[in-house]
């Protein structure tokens, strides 16, 4: 039969789908009573909390998380238990105060809680799990350097595009680089197996090619999700010009879509407690560290066969 879904996707019990779903309910009235604007700076208020999911889903799959509230942090629960504390807080600034006053508030709150994740999956690297930063690092670098060259190029290309969607056609592409760039480090150079069954068929396209020996069997992965987000840039553009707060909010999606599992990927790598000659990146909630021949998702769970 043929899987569509990634392996460790799966939902919490009844009790915690009915806190979620009452959270989720909470931040869409919210949201629907303040109808905030989506700006440009809305977009990039937004990317701590792409952040902060990926981080807790990294921490989740580390067994990291106290086992009372280990299911709301599974994948795909955490990105709505994130969404519920977003919306809410989004829309609460936005009835207190105009679009400007909603993105400092996003900002401020979301910085604080990707330095309470991010803080807390330094100390279980330091006290636990070990850290390995060198080829996470290195894809980071890697996915700053080709998105900012790939931007300059689109700037040449479509220059109307990369004005109308400014800095956040920016984190588009910067978002699908880093997690096309992290994949092919997690495969290529740490021995992670892809889980998403579209993007593991994407990248044993790269198998057995002339290329393998110099590029990786992840480069074709790479180059498609590259191109499909400044694809997305070209396209959208003329929809954020006629109808901005729309246009906007889909560029924050696309760009969650990517950012999400690429710094996941990132996260996971750096704290996970052995690199895996050849393990599926995802686990469940019953892989313990002692006997990590991990199954952690290299992408995200649903989000990543999307990208």
């Amino acid at each position: 039969m043929l899987q569509l879904l990634p392996s460790g996707f799966a939902l919490p019990s009844l009790p915690y789908l009915l806190v979620v779903a009452g959270g989720v309910a909470l931040a869409l009235l919210s949201l629907g009573l303040a109808r905030p604007a989506v700006r440009e700076t809305t977009v990039i208020a937004l990317t701590p909390w792409m952040v902060v999911g990926a981080g807790l889903y990294a921490l989740y799959q580390v067994d990291a998380v106290p086992d009372a509230i280990a299911p709301l942090f599974s994948s795909p629960i955490v990105y709505l238990s994130v969404f519920a504390i977003l919306g809410f807080v989004w829309g609460l600034a936005s009835l207190t105060g105009g679009p400007e006053f909603a993105a400092m508030v996003l900002v401020v709150a979301g910085s604080g809680l990707l330095l309470a994740v991010l803080g807390f999956a330094l100390v279980v690297a330091v006290t636990s799990t070990g850290l390995h930063i060198l080829w996470p690092g290195i894809g980071v670098l890697v996915a700053a350097v080709v998105a900012a060259l790939a931007w300059v190029v689109l700037g040449r290309v479509a220059p109307d595009a990369t004005r109308i969607t400014g800095s956040a056609g920016a984190l588009v592409v910067f978002a699908h680089t880093l997690d096309g760039v992290s994949t092919a480090v997690g495969i290529d150079q740490l021995g992670f197996g892809e889980q998403t069954p579209l993007s593991a068929a994407i990248i044993s396209l790269g198998e057995g090619l002339p290329t393998e020996s110099l590029l990786g069997t992840a480069w074709l992965f790479v180059l498609l999700k590259l191109a499909l987000a400044m694809a997305v840039v070209v396209f959208v553009a003329s929809y954020v010009e006629e109808e901005p707060t729309e246009g906007f909010l889909l560029l924050a999606l696309v760009a969650a879509v990517g950012l999400g599992p690429g710094v996941h990927n990132v996260v996971l790598f750096s704290i996970s407690p052995a690199q895996p000659a050849a393990a599926a990146f995802g686990g469940t909630a019953t892989t313990s560290l002692a006997s990590l021949a991990p199954l952690v998702s290299l992408s995200d769970a649903p989000l990543s066969a999307l990208a």
